[in-house]
């Protein structure tokens, strides 16, 4: 299994065991409101040390399985504090190649150009490490924040998916961003 530490000029990205669902279930606080319309609704359980240390399980058990790749974002010397992550998750091997990735980032951290320098390093990796061909991102048309991020990556649009996923409640078309792995 690839290592599961990685550092940028500013930032630090790291797998996350159980024992870090507290900083985990922080950053989830601190951003209730801010990640609110771009999430599926959200239980009260979900606001649980519980609930998390149970996820940070399952995705050190997909990560070993080959089958995700969740890394949580720390600037550089400070990896007390979550602020964001990413995840390559829905690996498909065989003649696909293929996942879906998802990010997200604290929203007092917005516009200083964290996510792009996160994504170019996870990138990297599941192209290289994972030998991955494509890479999925979908993204609700209003957020043009997140549209921008990967167009700077060079995400291409394959078009709109249509009522494809159920956020905050109601059924949001979304754009299907693509990124290619053309070294393959």
């Amino acid at each position: 299994m690839p290592p599961l530490r990685y550092e940028t000029a500013r930032l630090v990205l790291k797998a996350l065991t159980p024992v870090d669902a507290p900083t985990v279930l922080d950053y989830y606080r601190r951003n209730r409101s801010f990640l609110e319309p771009w999430e599926p609704l959200r239980g009260d359980d979900f606001y649980t040390p519980e609930f998390h240390a149970e996820q940070l399980a399952r995705d050190f058990s997909q990560t070993e399985a080959g089958e995700a790749l969740r890394l949580y974002l720390f600037k550089r010397g400070d990896e007390g504090r979550v602020i964001g992550s990413l995840g390559f998750s829905n690996i498909v091997r065989g003649p696909f190649l293929s996942c879906f990735l998802g990010y997200k980032l604290d929203g007092a951290e917005t516009n200083r150009g964290y996510m792009t320098e996160a994504l170019r390093t996870g990138l990297k990796v599941i192209f290289q490490d994972y030998g991955l061909h494509r890479v999925e991102a979908n993204i609700i048309p209003r957020n043009v924040s997140s549209l921008r991020v990967v167009e700077k990556l060079g995400f291409r649009s394959e078009g709109l998916s249509r009522q494809y996923l159920k956020i905050h409640g109601i059924w949001e078309d979304h754009v299907h961003m693509v990124l290619l792995n053309e070294e393959l």
